[in-house]
């Protein structure tokens, strides 16, 4: 009979585990901010500096938001897409990893399925009034020469048009909320910030690395995250702000492809 070496007992979850200093917490920040958010913010700035300096009105620039890499060759664009797509979401992951290694999960943050109808309603409310809302003030904003033209999605007409446009708007949404409003919000009520100030640096990054749109978009986002921020401090759940944002977003990539050029009010 073979003699089997006694394998080590494998260590039980430590659900108590508690937080990091507050320190450490300080420093998580930070690096996940730079790796995905912040980063974006600082080209953004980079790139609204740059139009300012063109010598050229913002209104008659162009910023695309879903772009096309290699047009005359559809099956490599669509392998780019997917491949940014999911490279952006690596910092989400970090994120979830983050809260489950200080022994909190990610439903510390509103991710689970405890009220899926209740997630759904609200955010399609939110998606509602904002979106809209968002709309007349961008065309306001354009029309007075303080945003530059947004072209939303640049694809060449291909099968997977459609589904890069709603993977890029759950992407855009997962992304931006998750980190930009529930973790931000989550992690700065942890290190003793008080929910003004919270709400107000998460509304100031969400509007810096939209900045590549012009004034507008920053002071429209601003707005949007100002609005998200206060509500979430009373609900606790990024859920319905994901499905909110997939919501504006979708539309906005879906409509801007059926629509433009076809209308006159769509810049």
């Amino acid at each position: 009979m073979t003699n089997v070496a006694p394998q080590e007992p494998i260590s039980p979850p430590r659900p108590g585990v508690g937080l990091p200093s507050a320190r450490t917490l300080t420093v998580e920040v930070w690096i996940v901010m730079l790796l995905s958010i912040a980063a974006s913010g600082i080209r953004a700035f980079i790139y609204l500096a740059d139009s300012l300096t063109l010598g050229v009105p913002l209104k008659q620039q162009v910023a695309s938001i879903v772009v096309s890499y290699a047009p005359d060759r559809p099956w490599l664009d669509l392998s780019y897409q997917v491949v940014n797509i999911g490279l952006a979401l690596v910092p989400v992951a970090l994120v979830l990893y983050l809260l489950y290694r200080s022994g909190e999960g990610p439903g510390v943050i509103g991710i689970d399925r405890t009220q899926p109808l209740r997630d759904l309603w609200r955010g399609a409310l939110l998606a509602a009034v904002l979106g809209s809302a968002g709309l007349v003030f961008y065309l306001v904003a354009f029309r007075f020469g303080a945003s530059v033209q947004i072209q939303a999605v640049n694809l060449t007409g291909q099968w997977w048009t459609i589904p890069i446009e709603v993977l890029s708007a759950a992407e855009n949404a997962i992304l931006e909320e998750v980190i930009v409003l529930a973790y931000l919000l989550h992690r700065l009520k942890q290190l003793g910030w008080r929910p003004g100030q919270a709400i107000a640096a998460s509304a100031l990054l969400r509007g810096a690395y939209h900045l590549y749109q012009g004034f507008g978009g920053f002071v429209g986002n601003v707005v949007m995250g100002s609005v998200f921020g206060w509500l979430y401090t009373r609900w606790n759940r990024v859920m319905p702000f994901i499905v909110a944002h997939f919501i504006i977003d979708a539309v906005a990539f879906i409509g801007y492809s059926a629509l433009h050029g076809k209308v006159s009010w769509i810049p």
